[in-house]
């Protein structure tokens, strides 16, 4: 059963502050659209300058990147064993988690996350999206923020990991983006986030060097829908490109996220749903992220809706 979401298709820390952004509606968009006021984002500014950026990337030696572990969400089932945070989520042999062979856009435009929160160091993974910046990927709201708790740090994303492989370097995140009803309430139906990046060590944009992917809010989710990320618990490693597809299912536990049948575990967090994918080119529509799953039913992984408070995030991420 396909979840419909409704049609719009776009092309060291400092304190946490509400910025007041908004979205248009109806027919679709460009990146470029200008924007009225609506609701506010909760932002905050990470390694915004050369110095902050320079120390983020020196922070992540091979010692460092190869102990993190990797970050997820567990909820407690119908039959009970576990809590939200951070708990392995076990494989089910039913469900799929396969290497990606395939190549095209896909393999440059998602990558390894790596960051600090509350002084331990996790993996995660995010997505390059089209934005006027040229600097925005999105991923999950619990690889930015620990909920009602802290902001991460030390955040880098490396596109095209690959077993330890960094084809275009790293990109230390500048600024940080999560919804309200993450920051305040830890609702898992709002666990999406963006972060605007710097350059890697070249000076280059990530999006000039991976290319990006569309990305929408409100849309439907195509009949089958591909996942990628790089699950890092066993029985995976986190070295390599993963990835799920299938047909989705609505939430029936009390969230507004969608399911879909996929055994990768946690380290694949914040990576892209892309519905409408193009197995040939590596193309496709991100129309969620990979956000949780829950303790009693470990073969299904469950993503949020793209509403309009992901555009809102969005349209000011692309801003800064």
């Amino acid at each position: 059963m396909t979840s419909t979401l409704a049609s719009k298709v776009l092309g060291p820390l400092a304190g946490a502050v509400l910025i007041t952004t908004g979205v248009t509606t109806g027919a679709p968009a460009s990146a470029a659209d200008a924007v009225p006021p609506a609701e506010g984002v909760v932002h905050q500014t990470a390694a915004a300058e050369p110095s902050g950026r320079r120390t983020t990337l020196a922070y992540w030696t091979p010692e460092r990147m190869a102990d993190a572990v990797p970050l997820g969400e567990v909820l407690s089932g119908a039959l009970g064993g576990a809590t939200p945070g951070r708990h392995p989520a076990a494989a089910a042999a039913q469900s799929t988690g396969t290497p990606w062979e395939g190549g095209g856009l896909v393999t440059s435009t998602t990558g390894k996350v790596f960051l600090t929160l509350d002084g331990s160091d996790f993996t995660c993974s995010a997505s390059v999206v089209r934005a006027d910046n040229r600097d925005t990927v999105v991923t999950a709201g619990h690889c930015l923020k620990d909920g009602t708790g802290s902001w991460a740090r030390n955040w880098v994303f490396v596109p095209a990991y690959d077993d330890g492989a960094e084809p275009h370097g790293r990109f230390p995140a500048r600024e940080l983006l999560v919804p309200p009803e993450w920051a305040r309430q830890a609702d898992d139906s709002y666990d999406f986030g963006m972060a605007v990046l710097g350059p890697n060590s070249e000076g280059a944009h990530v999006a000039d060097e991976t290319g990006t992917q569309r990305i929408a809010f409100g849309t439907g989710n195509s009949a089958e829908v591909h996942a990628f990320g790089y699950p890092s618990e066993r029985p995976y490693d986190g070295s390599r490109l993963h990835y799920c597809a299938g047909p989705t299912r609505p939430d029936r536990q009390g969230t507004t996220a969608a399911g879909m049948a996929c055994r990768m575990t946690e380290g694949s967090s914040g990576g892209p749903w892309l519905s409408d994918f193009d197995s040939s080119t590596g193309t496709g529509t991100i129309t969620s992220v990979i956000s949780f799953k829950y303790s009693d039913d470990a073969g299904t992984q469950y993503g949020p809706r793209l509403d309009d408070a992901a555009e809102r995030l969005y349209h000011k991420a692309q801003s800064l």
